[in-house]
């Protein structure tokens, strides 16, 4: 089945839960209220909602209960990318202006710090601690990944060890326990809470090569933002790590990467494009995504062989091959 046959499947639902994530961040206050709703307008693929619904199938599904942790889930995710944007003075996401460029930094701050809070308190009207531990350990986790990354902008000396850590707590986690959660809140047992756990882990590992790979060969009306955007930022990621190398071509990669740098992001990102793209790091990392879409699979393989199976199986698939 195509993504887009399971999301029309899942539409009742997941319309719910869009309409909650609007009710969510709107406040009184007008201007909270605009930055809070206007990237939830610019849209999104909503992929944590859908796998909290997809793994509450293999417990008791309650549409009441998931949606007090699908949307946490979304709005987590949400206040992550508006702070990134500031972090990363990024202009555009979605293919839309971002917080920051619409109002300024100091409103885009305030509006992710608002919409975690959001967060937080629709999460609380589930009485199980368990849930809460969880997500709270997850946001825990972001943090530290997002400092990491900070951290080692622009340094093309890092293992790939500590790319792949970053990624896991950056995004592989929210994704794992979308999975994790959704199983716990319908009342699945432990094992299929695990499996699940694990299963969103390599997909969402897949899902950051991906995302990464295509802010490289991707055009500005695929991925919604200029092409190289990453490393303009000064966010080294697995293709240019594994570009870097090689002999041939690790000194003019950091020449021009330099070059970036220096101008505070400003610079062409053409030449360093066209070294990583003829590199052998892109196929590496393509190979990366696809190994982590079949151990994600395989994580699969115990759990009733229901049509939620089926669907998670074929995200997984999507998820390492897309090219948006």
């Amino acid at each position: 089945m195509k993504l887009l046959d399971i999301y029309a499947k899942m539409k009742g639902d997941l319309d719910a839960i869009e309409g909650k994530l609007a009710r969510s961040v709107t406040s009184d206050h007008v201007l909270l209220s605009d930055a809070s709703t206007h990237l939830l307008k610019a849209g999104g693929k909503r992929i944590r909602p859908l796998f909290v619904l997809l793994s509450g199938k293999f417990g008791s599904y309650e549409l009441d209960v998931l949606e007090r942790v699908a949307v946490p889930l979304e709005l987590i995710h949400m206040a992550s990318l508006v702070h990134d944007d500031v972090i990363d003075n990024a202009e555009t996401r979605r293919g839309q202006l971002t917080v920051k460029s619409k109002w300024d930094n100091r409103i885009a701050m305030y509006t992710g710090d608002y919409i975690y809070g959001k967060a937080l308190a629709i999460v609380t009207e589930l009485e199980n601690p368990q849930i809460h531990q969880i997500l709270s350990k997850a946001m825990v986790q972001m943090c530290i990944g997002e400092m990491e990354q900070i951290r080692d902008f622009f340094n093309t000396k890092q293992s790939i060890r500590n790319y792949l850590l970053r990624i896991r707590r950056k995004t592989a986690l929210l994704i794992a326990i979308s999975c994790q959660l959704g199983a716990i809140a319908s009342g699945a047992d432990r094992r299929a809470a695990n499996s699940l756990y694990r299963f969103g882990y390599n997909v969402g590992m897949a899902f950051q090569i991906r995302d990464d790979l295509l802010d490289l060969l991707g055009t500005e009306k695929q991925i919604g933002k200029p092409p190289g955007s990453d490393i303009r930022q000064g966010n080294i990621t697995l293709p240019i790590l594994l570009a870097m190398q090689e002999p041939a071509k690790a000194d003019e990669l950091q020449d021009e990467i330099n070059k970036i740098q220096a101008s505070n992001g400003a610079g062409e990102t053409k030449r360093a494009l066209n070294i990583i793209r003829k590199s052998a790091g892109i196929g590496i990392a393509e190979e990366m995504a696809t190994r982590y879409m079949n151990k994600a699979i395989d994580a699969l393989s115990g759990l009733p062989n229901i049509t939620a199976k089926k669907n998670l199986t074929d995200i997984a698939y999507f998820v390492a091959k897309r090219n948006y």
